[in-house]
């Protein structure tokens, strides 16, 4: 859950909506959702992607750094 638990903490932090970082990433909002709630965990492309757009590493989300 430490991928979870990390981004749900970023969009919070972010000062956006997650209507916003949905539109800004181009994916559904429900897929946001269950990133965040730990029912599924991202593919490599989207680990990525997330990464850039948050500006911290894929080892942060992952929870191999902090």
């Amino acid at each position: 859950m430490i991928f979870a638990d990390r981004l749900s903490e970023l969009v919070t932090n972010s000062g956006k909506s997650q209507n916003e970082i949905c539109k800004d990433l181009g994916i559904y909002k429900q897929k946001l959702s269950r990133w965040k709630t730990g029912n599924t965990e991202p593919n490599l492309d989207d680990l990525i992607m997330l990464a850039k757009y948050f500006d911290v590493s894929a080892d942060y989300l992952l929870g191999l750094e902090d």
